[in-house]
């Protein structure tokens, strides 16, 4: 009897360590932190929740963008977004076209938004 009470918590555990296994391998933070570090674009972004800011992994540097809700002609849409950078200090090597490409992904999403970047990007952006 408790060997089968063993085998039972022994296969319950493997079940629990396989679904934390698998949580950690789907997990957008960690897929946005591995794409940060092979310095490849990730978006990640909950499209339908307006509270939650979005984050922007391009060449090693992360920028995180705070969206406004506003009104269109028809409907209520994300009309401004405001993309700051992580760790601005460090954004050596970044150029303009880097922005402009940024820029073309967070429209793709929000069409209706105006995309504004805070200091130090802005600088960079003024032609």
């Amino acid at each position: 009897m408790i060997v089968i009470v063993l085998r039972l918590l022994i296969f319950i555990a493997i079940i629990i360590l396989l679904y934390s296994a698998y949580k950690y391998l789907v997990n957008p933070k960690r897929k946005l932190e591995v794409a940060q570090e092979r310095k490849v674009f990730y978006f990640l972004d909950e499209p339908d929740n307006i509270k939650k800011n979005f984050f922007i992994t391009y060449k090693g540097f992360l920028f995180e963008g705070e969206k406004y809700l506003g009104t269109t002609e028809n409907s209520f849409e994300v009309v401004n977004i405001s993309v700051h950078a992580h760790k601005s200090d460090r954004l050596k090597g970044l150029e303009r076209q880097d922005l402009y490409f940024l820029e073309e992904e967070i429209l793709i999403r929000y069409p209706h938004a105006e995309v504004e970047w805070k200091h130090p990007i802005n600088r960079l952006i003024l032609t």
